[in-house]
């Protein structure tokens, strides 16, 4: 080839932008692998969506029962409830998964959670919504749940090759973190200009991009587990495998430490919000959007780094980094400065759970996966009923900030004892691979 055909100054205005163009193309390949499947990046554009919506409701319902009962306790309450169901059925719904097709669950759970929304939205907007009515659609939408999301997370592995499932991991958890930073902002806004109503019949709609996604998605038909071995013995078969797997089962029990005692704060923030810092509605979502802000860039960072930095490293330093960063934004003054430690903290907590989250989706055995990850979940979303009660009862009676401060102090016991035990986890992870043939 001559020199003057390598010159980019020789070549046309269009073959310089298609050469950008695959650069660019390329790159984001090289950081992203799960973007050059199809079927992923369907699924990625529909979920998003249906995930900003799914925040709409999150935060509309937490403030409507805020205005309607003025107590941090029923705020607590209602966000129990909507994870109770994860806690008792979260291992049938792995069952569930194991057994029949993914696609066509996650097609059943996207409609009926539809369904769901669009009645609480006409419901409040009737003025007929009262909290049991709230508490009973939040349970209703928790059991639907309880199938949908193991169901989300096994299905990643039918959406891209094995090499690619890392970054698929790590942009799932992206797709929760983005929506985490837009929603409670649209929330903010669309409480302030139509009300709670309008914002959970959005939520409603917005099912629609994702039910459209699933039917475009085509995967090579899954051989499901037999359909005649007994509910039963299926979990007690799950159970046994992430039990007996040593990684496995330090990440689900730290896991349990962090769910109950770490993401409660959560629950609590409309009570910052309206009587720590004087906010109203848009200014409540401004808060969830920060924390949600720095999760969404945890999980790129994850994306980008997994072969680069050590999975306990990432786990310890990211926990650390949460929990001083979330005590700090309990003495925070200003809303600015509350802002930044709640950045920061959704920077640590989501680079150590997205790592945990994608280092337990590579151990696990295809055929025990949707039961893998339901006790994942289960631990994950089902325990946060706890946390979430006892921040609330705590809040009445020690004030909001010191509650906060008690629960991230047990987050940070619980790192300090996975440090400990760090060598002895080793070990039988080494002796279960020697057995296992691993």
């Amino acid at each position: 080839m001559s020199a003057a055909a390598e010159d980019p100054s020789t070549q046309s205005p269009d073959k310089l932008r298609t050469a950008v163009s695959q650069g660019m193309k390329s790159r984001l390949l090289l950081a992203f692998p799960a973007f050059a499947s199809r079927n992923f990046r369907l699924y990625f554009t529909g979920q998003i969506i249906s995930m900003i919506g799914t925040w709409l409701q999150m935060v509309a319902q937490g403030w409507l029962v805020l205005e309607m009962t003025g107590s941090a306790f029923w705020v607590g309450v209602t966000a129990a409830t909507s994870t109770i169901p994860t806690l008792f059925l979260s291992l049938i719904g792995g069952v569930i998964v194991d057994r029949y097709p993914r696609k066509v669950i996650l097609l059943w759970t996207q409609s009926l959670s539809m369904a769901l929304a669009l009645i609480l939205g006409a419901v409040t907007l009737a003025h007929q919504v009262t909290i049991p009515v709230i508490l009973v659609l939040a349970f209703l939408l928790g059991c639907v749940g309880s199938v949908a999301t193991p169901a989300i997370q096994a299905f990643l592995s039918e959406l891209v090759d094995r090499d690619q499932l890392h970054s698929a991991v790590a942009l799932n958890a992206s797709i929760f973190n983005a929506s985490r930073v837009v929603g409670p902002a649209i929330a903010g806004l669309m409480i302030s200009w139509i009300g709670t109503g309008g914002a959970f019949l959005a939520n409603g709609l917005s099912y629609v991009a994702v039910i459209v996604a699933l039917r475009e998605i085509s995967t090579s038909t899954r051989r499901p587990q037999s359909v005649n071995e007994h509910p039963i013995r299926s979990i007690r078969d799950g159970l046994g495998y992430t039990w007996h797997h040593p990684l496995l089962r330090t990440i689900v029990l730290f896991v349990a430490a962090v769910s109950i005692f770490g993401w409660s704060f959560m629950a609590m923030l409309p009570v910052v919000a309206k009587q720590t810092f004087g906010l109203g509605a848009s200014g409540m979502g401004t808060l969830f959007s920060a924390f949600g802000l720095g999760s969404l860039t945890a999980t790129f960072f994850v994306s980008m780094s997994s072969n680069r930095i050590k999975t306990g490293t990432m786990v310890i330093g990211g926990i650390f980094t949460f929990a001083l960063s979330l005590i700090a934004f309990t003495f925070a003054t200003g809303v600015p400065l509350a802002l930044f430690f709640l950045f920061v903290s959704g920077l640590g907590m989501l680079s150590a759970f997205a790592t945990m989250t994608a280092t337990v989706q590579r151990l696990v055995e295809d055929r025990y996966r949707g039961r893998v990850m339901s006790i994942y979940l289960m631990v994950l979303m089902g325990l946060m009923p706890v946390g979430n009660f006892l921040i609330g009862i705590f809040s009445e009676r020690f004030g909001t900030s010191m509650a906060i401060r008690c629960s991230t102090a047990v987050t940070l016991v619980a790192a300090m004892l996975l440090i400990a035990s760090r060598r002895r986890i080793d070990e039988a992870w080494e002796t279960y691979r020697n057995s296992a043939g691993v």
